[in-house]
């Protein structure tokens, strides 16, 4: 799962009103946007967390010399060395984040439900707002038509419509 910031506040709304909908906590109604806010810092602190983490693997791949076509191996090693999560484990790693506030949280007032019931359910809602990186690639790819795939100007033009394809979506 890629986080993106503009998500953020909607998944923490969605969050806090599905928990509470469902009798899984409660949270007293002028405490409902403080609780929300919990959430907002923990994604964040990720995404905030995540873009240090990408510096530091473009740091360590110009340090020693690392072709950029092996970015991904680079990002993988680092992110074991570091214990970064990636991918899916950024659901699991949220859903966690969530859960462990939710039981220290004075803007939550009572938690009802197990711990893993709460987790099933946050992460399914992360998942719900999981964002198709290589449909938004594929999208831009097809409004590039006059370039050559592979030269310089094409990456150019492919980061550029995809920030397009992204800010049509709303993600950016």
């Amino acid at each position: 799962m890629k986080l993106y910031k503009a998500k953020v506040p909607e998944i923490a709304t969605e969050t806090i009103a599905a928990l509470v909908r469902d009798g899984d906590i409660d949270v007293e109604h002028e405490n409902f946007e403080e609780a929300e806010k919990d959430l907002i810092a923990i994604m964040e602190e990720y995404l905030r967390q995540d873009y240090g983490f990408r510096n530091k693997i473009k740091d360590y791949m110009s340090d020693h010399a690392i072709p950029y076509g092996d970015y991904g191996r680079v990002r993988s090693a680092l992110a074991d060395e570091l214990r970064h999560p990636l991918g899916n484990d950024v659901t699991s790693f949220l859903a966690r984040q969530f859960v462990e506030n939710m039981m220290i949280s004075r803007f939550v007032e009572e938690v009802y439900a197990e711990d893993k019931d709460i987790y099933k359910k946050i992460k399914e809602i992360l998942n719900s707002h999981h964002v198709n990186e290589r449909e938004i690639r594929e999208e831009a790819q097809g409004k590039i038509k006059n370039i050559k795939e592979g030269t310089v100007d094409y990456e150019i033009a492919l980061q550029k419509a995809m920030k397009a394809e992204k800010k049509r979506r709303g993600l950016i």
